[in-house]
């Protein structure tokens, strides 16, 4: 009997253990493809002749790129969750909201210190404060970071919720200024107007940024699965101390009208 509850009660399963073990091994093709096979962009001035581009920086495109589309998509799901903890108000959508929060959080952190890496060789500094994309993506990576915060205060669950809900609709507001930031303040950032258009896509660069898509595709919904799963389990052991509460509150509350009417009895008195 342990053995079958040990492993209901876990957050682990035989797909999700599949899953997990393809997106570790996509990761790593997807480092070899992108560090390894694939080309720097190194161009030729038609004129001059002088070599131009990126050269290996632009191997990161193949990683941050992705992070951020999925990043996007995190926290898309966060919000439309945030909705139906708002509408619905039932555990399901404030567990998946709180888990897709903490995957495109992690994921916005790791945005950042990818720009910033792919952005020293080409731009020469680690971080520019006037970049308005830069400053919109920090944006809602602290606005995330506070709805995580608000997360673990210890209010009432369901209030919580529902401001936690506020919360992450109002952030995600900040994702169109994000995408949309470079055409809006083209001379207020330092980003291209688009990176797949700066660089000349050939198939084994479209073929490696396909591929990383779909290996961070993996990578996100193995961590949203375990994160509900791990969300899910502590919502269970929240509602079963609930019930366990108010059930030795009652059995007390029992026992000592049990006792006053005895007593009651004891001295002649009418117990009802």
């Amino acid at each position: 009997m342990a053995g079958p509850d040990k492993r209901r009660d876990g957050t682990g399963s035989r797909g999700s253990r599949l899953l997990g073990a393809g997106a570790l091994l996509g990761v790593a093709a997807l480092v070899v493809l992108a560090f390894v096979v694939t080309d720097p962009d190194v161009r030729t001035h038609p004129t001059t002749g002088e070599e131009f581009g990126q050269f290996d920086a632009v191997r990161m495109l193949y990683l941050h790129v992705p992070m951020a589309v999925l990043m996007y998509a995190a926290f898309v799901v966060c919000a439309v969750a945030s909705v139906g903890v708002l509408l619905r108000r039932t555990a399901w959508w404030d567990v998946t909201a709180y888990a897709a929060a903490e995957v495109g959080t992690v994921l916005c952190g790791l945005v950042l210190v990818t720009g910033s890496i792919w952005g020293r060789p080409v731009w020469n500094t680690w971080w520019e404060w006037g970049d308005v994309r830069l400053m919109t993506t920090l944006v809602l990576f602290l606005l995330f970071v506070g709805y995580l915060a608000l997360r673990r205060t210890t209010a009432d669950p369901r209030l919580q919720a529902r401001r936690a809900a506020v919360v992450a609709l109002v952030a995600v507001l900040d994702i169109p200024l994000i995408n949309r930031s470079v055409a809006w303040w083209e001379n207020r950032t330092l980003h291209q107007q688009s990176t797949l258009a700066e660089l000349k896509i050939e198939d084994l660069t479209l073929f490696t940024l396909m591929f990383g898509f779909l290996v961070f595709g993996l990578v996100a919904w193995w961590l949203l699965v375990h994160r509900f799963r791990v969300g899910w389990l502590e919502q269970a052991a929240i509602d079963h101390d609930v019930a366990t509460a108010l059930a030795e509150r009652r059995s007390e509350t029992s026992a000592t009208d049990l006792d006053a009417a005895v007593g009651r009895w004891n001295d002649g008195e009418d117990p009802v």
